[in-house]
């Protein structure tokens, strides 16, 4: 019989997860939120992953829990563990990834450099941070932001006055001066072993990744060496199972402090379908199923990954197909079953090659193809 994983969650990671499930011949199972999403193909089910009793009922039948994002709650999670499922990454180490105050905290207790940062309760404790910081700083919600939503630059405690109010404690962090970011990828299965992919830039635009450029520039044996520890003393010290992302600042003084944590696939590692001998989709399949994990190692000098944002208005990303394959036939084009929306991510290009500049024109171009 083959191996079955369950992936709670039908969007574009889940659906990123098929091919190489196909390819190994693991059984792959879908708990998607709605009828339609992106990993349709493999959506066995459709139902509330809040709700305990759907997500056990789609467990029953499957060899290991994992998932498309970190929101399951503590509650769901703690009751498939009760009810002798394995679930990776686990109840434990996703309250790290769904609380980033939580993480903060641990995170210290690691030892890993990360901006100053604090709890805050009110404008006074705000204020107080403020002015020991040159004035402004980063104020963020701790549970459920992503692609910069939940994320405020601020000069002024009254800036953060309406999410005071809610009467939960923020994050505050101290604002950055960082002349890139990069993201640190590395697998690690319950066994304990753990791989490190090669070091990336990603280049955001309004608060979105738009670009990966692996490995990234410039990026010597200190940086190299300093990301990947980083990444692996994290994913231990966490106890993460699967595929952990650490979305990295290196700043002005040439350090590198960490900024965000993902506990699964992540867009920093698209460029891996194209340009690493094993796919962070195949690598996770293989570290929530305790196998062997695959080598990280790029395939090429260079790999740049291009996110399609809102895609065309006029007319569907299909329509665009042709144009794009025709210009450029060297590149690989990922879509995600979405329909365009302005700012939404509905695909990505990759192209991968010996000169970056050449391999970041032909992603950038093919991308573009698919916008008006």
């Amino acid at each position: 019989m083959a191996l079955r994983v369950g992936v709670v969650g039908g969007g574009q990671l889940a659906r990123m997860m098929i091919a190489p499930a196909v390819e190994l011949g693991v059984e792959i199972r879908v708990l998607a939120e709605a009828e339609g999403m992106s990993a349709s193909l493999a959506a066995t089910s459709v139902g509330d992953y809040r709700d305990a009793d759907t997500v056990l009922a789609f467990a029953r039948d499957v060899d290991v829990v994992t998932f498309d994002h970190e929101h399951v709650p503590q509650p769901v999670l703690h009751a498939l563990v009760d009810a002798g499922v394995a679930v990776r990454p686990g109840p434990d180490a996703l309250h790290y990834a769904q609380d980033k105050l939580a993480m903060r905290a641990r995170l210290d207790e690691l030892g890993m450099p990360q901006p100053d940062w604090a709890s805050v309760s009110d404008e006074d404790s705000l204020q107080a941070f403020l002015d020991d910081h040159g004035g402004r700083a980063v104020v963020k919600t701790p549970r459920g932001g992503y692609d910069g939503k939940g994320v405020r630059v601020v000069s002024r405690a009254s800036d953060a006055a309406d999410w005071l109010s809610a009467g939960a404690p923020l994050l505050v962090e101290e604002l950055v001066e960082f002349t890139r970011e990069l993201a640190q990828q590395v697998a690690r299965r319950p066994s304990g072993q753990v791989v490190a992919f090669p070091v990336v830039e990603t280049v955001q635009r309004d608060g979105v990744c738009a670009e990966v450029i692996a490995p990234a520039p410039h990026a010597g044996d200190r940086l190299t060496e300093a990301a990947a520890r980083v990444g692996t003393e994290i994913a231990e010290g966490l106890g993460v199972t699967g595929m952990l992302a650490v979305e990295l600042f290196e700043t002005t003084d040439e350090r590198i402090l960490v900024n965000e944590l993902a506990m699964r696939p992540h867009n920093s590692g698209h460029w891996t379908q194209d340009g690493a001998a094993t796919s962070q989709f195949e690598q996770h399949l293989r570290a929530v199923l305790d196998l062997p994990l695959g080598d990280p190692a790029s395939r090429a000098a260079w790999s740049v990954m291009v996110n399609i944002l809102g895609g065309p208005a006029s007319d569907s990303l299909d329509a665009r197909f042709a144009a794009a394959m025709a210009d450029h036939p060297d590149a690989k084009i990922h879509t995600y079953g979405k329909t365009p929306r302005p700012g939404r991510k509905v695909g990505h290009v990759n192209a991968v090659g010996d000169d970056l500049d050449d391999v970041a024109y032909v992603a950038r171009s093919a991308a573009a193809r698919f916008l008006d």
